[in-house]
């Protein structure tokens, strides 16, 4: 009887058991085919906190989006119009996804069966959602060369030149100019006649124009080396457009040579720009955000720069900025020249102190005046000998940019 009863405890135990695993697998299995579902696209959303979280009509390059719909666990690609977008699956639930719209879209490109599609793509199927991708209104960075003469090549970059309705370059109109296909920048010739005022670029999204003048040698100039010539002591001078052509008037030449590693002897003959005190910012206006002015400048280099920094500062104080082109954004060196003169943007909000931060105001960086002296200094603060470095500097100014 023990033995009995001995088995059928065991029979009993042994059908629970399977049973257990049976319930087990069942759900798995249950779990399993939900979330193998082909994924559906129900809305895009506005990714931005409550009260803004809301349905879209249409979506711009660069916003990050709120994709909601079902089984959308397992991305394996996003694409906007045919362009990858980024995405972390990790934060993705099965009714929602939070994805990165391409800054760029090469609008004039897309195939017309992809323009205004969001393509979503899991590991267990994808689908197609039409909605509105449309380009953003445009914003301009900056101008290859603000004071370029009349009938030199000049590019407006920036982003979102999609379907250009016209463009005003200081004060006149262009009838000619090429966008490119990424719509970040419109090339076109200096208009001849041209005496300064901002630069306009109007699409069908909006409209953009600058806080500054092309072509302006005097406002927020602090040195020009001609009718407003500040320079005190340091590098040489010469108006020799054969050296440096395209230029207007006098320039500044940097130069050195076989300058040892770690050498920031700046005071030698030709290292420097020295320029007395000039008016930087109206002191009406030193209640202004620092990151809405910068230094600015035109640079021309023939011979390859891979080493050194010019430092620039101003009263020779403790806030320093460095200009260094050869040096990319991944740390690597590529030789820096121009074809021709460029202009250089140095934001106040680049200017560090010892600690390594920017000045908190206006006033903490230029004082309670506005105005002084500004200096660039040539350093080798690199670990190799520079066998020869030459660059021609014109002017040097303050702008505004927001």
């Amino acid at each position: 009887m023990k033995k009995l009863n001995y088995y059928i405890k065991s029979c009993l135990l042994v059908a629970l058991l399977a049973a257990v695993v049976c319930m087990q697998s069942g759900c798995k299995k249950d779990n399993s085919s939900s979330s193998k579902g082909t994924p559906v696209i129900t809305s895009i959303r506005n990714y931005v906190a409550h009260p803004g979280d809301s349905l879209l009509s249409s979506v711009g390059t660069g916003q990050w989006i709120v994709i909601s719909g079902k089984n959308l666990k397992g991305a394996l690609a996003i694409n906007f119009d045919g362009v990858k977008g980024s995405f972390n699956d990790a934060w993705f639930s099965d009714t929602s996804a939070i994805a990165l719209i391409p800054a760029v879209i090469a609008f004039p490109t897309i195939p017309s069966d992809k323009l205004n599609t969001i393509q979503y793509i899991t590991n267990h199927g994808q689908t197609t959602f039409s909605f509105p991708i449309v380009p953003p209104a445009p914003t301009i960075s900056g101008i290859s060369n603000e004071d370029a003469n009349p009938g030199d090549s000049v590019k407006i970059n920036g982003l979102s030149f999609f379907f250009v309705k016209s463009v005003n370059y200081g004060g006149i109109d262009i009838t000619s100019y090429k966008a490119s296909n990424d719509g970040t920048f419109i090339s076109l010739a200096v208009p001849a006649g041209l005496t300064k005022g901002p630069v306009t670029v109007s699409t069908k999204s909006g409209k953009v124009t600058t806080t500054y003048n092309v072509h302006d040698f005097v406002t927020g100039v602090l040195n020009n080396y001609d009718n407003i010539n500040n320079f005190s002591w340091g590098s040489g001078t010469s108006d020799n457009s054969a050296g440096y052509p395209g230029n207007t008037g006098y320039y500044g030449i940097m130069k050195a040579s076989n300058v040892s590693a770690g050498d920031g002897a700046w005071w030698t003959d030709g290292h420097s720009i020295n320029i007395n005190p000039a008016q930087w910012v109206p002191k009406a206006n030193l209640t202004d955000t620092l990151s809405h002015y910068a230094v600015k400048f035109e640079i021309s280099v023939t011979k390859p720069w891979t080493d050194g920094s010019i430092k620039i500062l101003k009263d020779y104080g403790s806030y320093t900025a460095l200009y260094r082109p050869w040096n990319t954004a991944s740390g690597s060196k590529v030789a820096f020249t121009t074809k021709g003169w460029q202009t250089v943007t140095i934001p106040f909000s680049s200017f560090i102190n010892d600690k390594g931060f920017p000045a908190a105001t206006l006033t903490d960086f230029l004082g309670s005046t506005g105005a002084g002296g500004i200096e660039f200094q040539f350093i080798n603060d690199s670990s190799n000998t520079i066998q020869t470095f030459e660059v021609a500097i014109d002017n040097i100014r303050v702008a505004r940019i927001k």
